[in-house]
């Protein structure tokens, strides 16, 4: 059973990423990556890049590529400085119960606006021979293989498609006779790539109750309403869990008022009235949001969130990370953070550190690649403090900013 008192359901999940010519990430290269991945490295070493490849993502099948590849500043900010070639984002994942499919994508410019000048699915139905390419697109024209099961014997079909800069899994992933490429959109779409915000939690939304958390947070009030409507005895576990990480909070209160928008209340045990809720701290209305996030009765089948010791005492993030873990059974979570009390509790597989060469780039590994660091865990060395002595190569300005000393292998 999980946290959340539900037996784990079978996840699709992401098992490589690989990025090429997307700002700082020149090449870099994910693999074998776990339900719970926490990015760690100094300032600028390009966690959040990494976290915004998969925001880009999301935001393509979403909003569309031109308005993601706008919003980041076309080619001019978003393709590597002197690097060549489109950006390129490689994802490997697996659906339960089928082989493990690989979707690559390669956008460039062209007069000023993306152009999609590659993107095909693949998959290994079989342990001998090539992965077969069930759908190959490029600028717009293209073929895809329809079909539960796609394969050399099913049929090729030709579907053009009205411009060059649109996605063809978005677009067809669309019809049922393409069940394949359906599921990748449905679970691009369903990610959740998190930029929550104190003050956003703040604000009083229209009434009315929502399934799920905004990334920035303003309608946490909303889904208080829902789970207190649909899900009480969830939303009750979400309080019992607040009221240990902030022992005064007695309750959290979403009230409809006479205007017709919600009211976000805060009862501490001390006050015989509720506070509101843009009174609050800005760490109870975080730790609310991520509990909020990870008890989601249905949660996204892909979480992100950017650097949660934001605003939290130091001793909430220990207790934080064994949360992010719990609900990994029932989501994939990639967590950024600078803070060892939130890597203490993790093992090395689950952490990337990252760092830029003298030329400016990117760079990962595993923390249990590097040279010494799983003979200390086994010693009983904490991964936090390990990074703080330095052994970890990058992180501490005040120690060192190069390369991890003699890894094993990178990843």
């Amino acid at each position: 059973m999980t946290a959340s008192g539900q037996r784990p359901r079978a996840l699709p999940r992401i098992e490589y990423l690989k990025v090429q010519n997307f700002r700082a990430l020149r090449e870099v290269e994910f693999k074998d990556l776990t339900p719970l991945t926490v990015m760690l490295g100094p300032n600028g070493s390009g966690k959040s890049t990494v976290f915004d490849v998969f925001a880009f993502l999301a935001e393509c099948f979403e909003l569309g590529l031109r308005r993601a590849w706008d919003k980041r500043g076309r080619a001019r900010e978003l393709k590597t400085r002197g690097g060549e070639g489109p950006v390129t984002i490689e994802i490997k994942y697996r659906e339960p119960g089928y082989s493990l499919i690989t979707y690559h994508l390669a956008v460039d410019e062209r007069n000023g606006g993306p152009v999609v000048v590659e993107e095909w699915l693949h998959w290994k139905r079989k342990s001998w021979g090539a992965p077969f390419r069930f759908l190959d697109y490029r600028e717009g024209q293209g073929t895809a293989v329809s079909g539960e099961k796609p394969d050399e014997e099913d049929d090729r079909i030709h579907v053009p498609l009205k411009s060059p800069d649109l996605l063809a899994v978005n677009a067809l992933g669309q019809f049922a006779e393409h069940p394949r490429v359906a599921a990748l959109r449905e679970f691009i779409t369903g990610w959740y790539v998190s930029y929550l915000s104190a003050d956003s939690a703040r604000g009083q939304p229209e009434a009315g109750p929502q399934e799920r958390l905004s990334r920035s947070g303003d309608n946490i009030a909303n889904v208080i309403q829902y789970l207190g409507e649909r899900h009480p005895q969830q939303l009750e576990k979400i309080f019992g869990v607040l009221r240990q990480r902030v022992p005064r909070i007695e309750h959290v209160l979403a009230e409809p008022m006479q205007d017709g928008r919600l009211l976000l209340q805060i009862k501490d045990a001390p006050f015989s009235h509720p506070v509101l809720a843009k009174f609050a701290s800005d760490g109870t209305l975080k730790m609310l949001a991520y509990l909020v996030m990870l008890y989601d009765p249905a949660p996204p089948p892909f979480i992100g969130i950017e650097e949660p010791e934001n605003f939290l005492h130091p001793r909430l993030l220990p207790e934080l990370a064994e949360e992010c873990r719990s609900a990994s059974t029932r989501t994939q979570l990639l967590v950024t953070t600078h803070s060892p009390f939130f890597l203490n509790t993790l093992k090395p597989k689950e952490v990337r550190v990252l760092w830029r060469d003298d030329t400016g780039y990117t760079h990962a590994i595993r923390a249990s690649d590097l040279s010494g660091v799983p003979e200390f865990i086994a010693q009983g060395a904490l991964l936090g403090h390990l990074w703080m002595e330095g052994q970890l190569g990058v992180g501490d300005p005040l120690v060192n900013q190069g390369e991890p000393a003699q890894p094993q292998g990178r990843s």
